[in-house]
């Protein structure tokens, strides 16, 4: 399978987006099939209610399965991670940057290094005015050297973080807003105003 095969139909070829939008960021789900798992549905609802027009996904979605599921919500971008299957290992792209309006953003997943942080600041820093990674499992939203630096943890294991996690960007032609939405329990999503 190449890269064009996992494109067509499920991944978006489009790098620069139109304003205003809500971008939906989403990592390390971690999802196989001989576990039986799914992404949790409160999560895919609540990409649906916040209408976003752009998904990303930032590495060890593990399976096609996952990038389906979200590709049926909104156009979709993925980056390879390091658990990723055989499949997506050879055709999702290591790094990938995108603009919408007027603003360039960065997606890593951010492993190949000391942590994911330093992986992300390698590449983007003073770079994008938004760089996008995970890898971590922890939720962070910082700025250094004038690029965003934001990690929306993971939706479906916490492993050192308190939180699950998952992440909405607010795009306009003035400025953008990212948004870390934190949750115990996925079904305290519907709980969440978007």
């Amino acid at each position: 399978m190449t890269s064009r095969d996992l494109t067509d139909g499920l991944l978006t070829e489009e790098r620069s987006f139109t304003v205003p939008l809500t971008i939906g960021v989403i990592s390390d789900t971690h999802l196989y099939a001989r576990r039986g798992t799914e992404l949790p549905a409160p999560v895919l609802d609540l990409f649906r209610r916040a209408h976003v027009g752009l998904l990303v996904h930032l590495g060890d979605a593990n399976t096609r399965a996952v990038l389906e599921h979200l590709s049926g919500i909104a156009p979709l971008l993925a980056v390879v991670g390091n658990n990723d299957d055989t499949e997506l290992q050879f055709t999702l792209p290591h790094s990938l940057r995108f603009t919408a309006g007027p603003y360039t953003f960065g997606a890593i997943h951010g492993h190949g290094g000391r942590t994911a942080r330093e992986v992300a600041r390698k590449r983007f820093a003073g770079k994008v005015d938004c760089a996008l990674f995970g890898h971590s499992h922890k939720p962070l939203i910082e700025t250094v050297d004038d690029t965003v630096f934001f990690n929306p943890g993971s939706a479906t294991e916490r492993r050192w973080s308190e939180h699950f996690g998952i992440g909405l960007i607010t795009v306009t032609g003035e400025k953008f807003t990212p948004d870390l939405i934190l949750f115990g329990n996925p079904a305290h999503l519907a709980n969440i105003k978007v």
